[in-house]
């Protein structure tokens, strides 16, 4: 049987120094409030006089704020006065499956236990810009609030459209799906599998 390939969201995201942190980190957590499956107490934000919902955990808001942080760090070392600066986060979630045994040993993967299995992925593509009047820096913030809005909508359109990849539920455990957080992933392929890249 052949395992399909996860659906993958790629959101384009605006921002400037002064609110990229909060930008980034609503987005996020508005992705998690819709796929983080445990219990949990919703609150919001307010970024650019949007409201957007913020999930209550420490554990995950820990986790967000220090890719988001990541992220600025590096936005901030490679920023070029002329151009806007990228960088990207990618969301992944997983779920548990039993790892079927058998095989020839290690080479073919023999070994039982649990694996984690790709279902969803959120690619954020965040530009930096730089904005060097302040007639620049009006225009930059009116097409950062657009965008925002957008993206958040986009979020909303996409997880109420697509469900039917979701994984049911088959443990007891508080968070049922595992995920991961990147920063500046690189593409899937050969060379990585062997390293080069």
């Amino acid at each position: 049987m052949e395992q399909r390939k996860p659906p993958q969201y790629i959101l384009d995201v605006f921002a400037d120094p002064i609110c990229v942190k909060d930008i980034v980190r609503g987005i996020l957590h508005t992705i998690f409030f819709h796929r983080y499956f445990p219990s949990i107490r919703p609150s919001s934000i307010e970024v650019l006089d949007l409201t957007l919902p913020l999930v209550a955990d420490p554990e995950l808001e820990t986790l967000i704020d220090t890719r988001v942080g990541q992220l600025i760090r590096q936005l901030s070392s490679t920023s070029s006065p002329k151009s806007s600066v990228r960088g990207s986060l990618v969301v992944q979630f997983f779920e548990k499956k039993r790892r079927k045994g058998g095989g020839l040993g290690w080479f073919t993967g023999g070994a039982k236990g649990d694996e984690e299995v790709c279902w969803e992925s959120w690619c954020l593509e965040v530009t930096l810009a730089t904005p060097k009047t302040e007639m620049e820096r009006t225009k930059v913030m009116k097409a950062i609030g657009s965008t925002l809005q957008k993206t958040a909508m986009k979020i909303i359109t996409l997880v109420n459209r697509d469900k039917d990849h979701i994984p049911p539920i088959t443990t007891s455990e508080t968070n049922p799906f595992p995920f991961h957080i990147e920063l500046n992933p690189r593409v899937e392929g050969w060379g990585k599998t062997i390293g080069m890249f």
